[in-house]
């Protein structure tokens, strides 16, 4: 449900991002039926990518939750708040403790900025991502 969340603030902002000469991506596991109803579901317009292999996530050292995870405080509020939003878990994959991030690539061989996330739901902001986008 929080990717969900966090790809629902993306698409809202797209404008704000391409205002600025940002083009938006996101990276899924999954195979190529499994992307396509996320992507037709959740009504993006930017690419959506497959990594069933979970390659650019170990490129970027990405790391996996536990069960533990799932109990701890700021899970909860996130999931209320993503609820409170309309968002619901959907079918998941292989790997569903897998975590996610957020970077700011480019133009060129840069890293503008990197976010692995520490558990799920704890995406970064939107506006700190059209921050990001500024330096």
């Amino acid at each position: 449900m929080f990717c969900r969340e966090h790809v629902a603030q993306l698409r809202d902002q797209e404008a704000e991002f391409r205002a600025r000469g940002t083009r938006l991506a996101a990276i899924g596991m999954g195979d190529p039926g499994y992307a396509r109803a996320f992507r037709d579901e959740s009504r993006i317009a930017f690419p959506l990518l497959v990594d069933a292999e979970r390659a650019a996530y170990r490129a970027v050292e990405l790391r996996s939750a536990s069960l533990g995870h799932l109990f701890r405080r700021d899970n909860w509020v996130a999931r209320k708040r993503a609820r409170a939003g309309g968002h619901r878990q959907g079918r998941t994959g292989q790997h569903p403790f897998q975590l996610g991030g957020s970077f700011v690539l480019g133009p060129g061989d840069v890293d503008r900025y990197a976010r692995p996330s520490e558990t799920f739901g704890d995406a970064l902001p939107v506006a700190d991502l059209l921050a990001a986008v500024e330096r």
